[in-house]
Formats: C-alpha cells, structure tokens, sequence
C-alpha cells in the first residue's frame, strides 16, 4: 500500500481556549486571533502540495481548514465527526477550576489519567480517553486508506493530536501529556501499511510576531 502523508493541525484559537473553559463537543467560533492564526497557517502552506483537507465538523476546525483549503485550487473541504474533540459530558462549556470544586471526585480520575473513566453526562454523553483514542486512530487510518500516496491536510482538535502523537511514539495512554499541543500547528505524519509514523511534531514559525505582522 502507498504511504499517505497527514499534515495534522490543531484548529485556531477560540475564546474558550484563551480562559481554559472546557469546548469538547460544544460548537465554538475562532476568535479574532484564531483568525489571524489561520490566516498565516494557510499562507504558510499554500506552496506545499496538498490533494485533500478534511476537518472535525466542528465550526473552529472548520474554520481553519477552509483557510487552508482556499488556497489550493480545487479542493473541496470534507468533514468527518469522527475527528472530534473528546466529548465530556457535563464538564463541556465549564472552567477547569469550576470543575474541580463541583466534581471533585471526577477531575480527580481525569486528572490522574485513568483512561477507562467517564464524565457524567450533560447534553452530550461523554466518552472516556480510551474510547477518544480509539476513534481517533481509527478515523486516521480512514484518512489514509481513502487517500493513499496523497498529501492530506487534517485539521482538528488538541485531543486528536495528543491521540495521535501517543499512537505514533507508542506512549502509554495513562502517562503523563509531557508534551505540548499548540493552536494552528502543523505536525506530520505518515500512514505507512496503517501504522502512524511521526516525522515533525510542532510547528509555529508561522505564528512567530514577525511572521503574523501583515496578517489581518
């Protein structure tokens, strides 16, 4: 099988992010500098050869594929829900100290990483970090297998990056996230026979001050 090539991107940032208020699956905007973010990520990549952008259907990630998307002739932009943040339940749309104080039992199985562990539900059920990881992994293979010897631009959420990452280093699931998942960056991989290779993990240069100054 021909080897696929993902260019994995966390979507701009959003107003929830700035205040660390808990989006997973509730449908948050960029803000203004998520904007400006996506701008100078898809200028940064509109020399690179990409054959597809595909994106989280939520509107943040959406957004910032279709800034990407834009600047490449003919790509229509695809959207998968399966490459959603992690849904958690009744934590959704609150503070992580808020969180805390009214469930502290529950943070404090999140907090020491206890994968098999699921949020109360709110309006949306919760999935714990295994079942995240699971779909995750298997909606990137998807990727790969619908776009082989290709070039794929996948924009989603912090969650799906650290999944992936995890995956690709064969890091344990309930260790510690000893590394950093950063708005509007690239990282790379390949799909090589269904096995997530890493080959560049952070990249921001294009959101350096200099490089942002003439972005709207």
């Amino acid at each position: 099988m021909t080897d696929t090539t993902i260019l994995l991107i966390r979507h701009g940032e959003t107003a929830w992010n700035a205040v660390r208020r808990l989006q997973g699956h509730i449908d948050i905007p960029l803000n203004e500098e998520g904007e400006r973010q996506a701008a100078a990520l898809a200028r940064a990549l509109s020399a690179e050869k990409i054959d597809a952008v595909v994106s989280s259907d939520l509107q943040r990630a959406m957004q910032t594929a279709q800034a990407v998307a834009a600047q490449h002739a003919g790509i229509m932009l695809q959207t998968d829900a399966q490459l959603r943040e992690r849904a958690y339940g009744v934590f959704e749309g609150m503070l992580y100290q808020d969180i805390q104080d009214e469930y502290p039992a529950d943070f404090t199985l999140w907090q020491a990483r206890d994968i098999d562990a699921v949020m109360p539900h709110g309006e949306r059920m919760a999935e714990s970090f295994r079942q995240f990881f699971d779909r995750v992994i298997g909606a990137l293979r998807q990727v790969a297998a619908q776009h082989p010897g290709q070039t794929v631009a996948v924009v989603a959420h912090g969650g799906v990056l650290e999944c992936a990452y995890r995956e690709a280093r064969g890091i344990q699931l309930d260790s510690p996230r000893d590394f950093q998942v950063k708005n509007a960056s690239v990282n790379r991989f390949t799909v090589e026979g269904g096995k997530l290779v890493l080959t560049s993990w952070g990249e921001v240069d294009h959101l350096a001050p200099a490089a942002m100054d003439d972005v709207i």
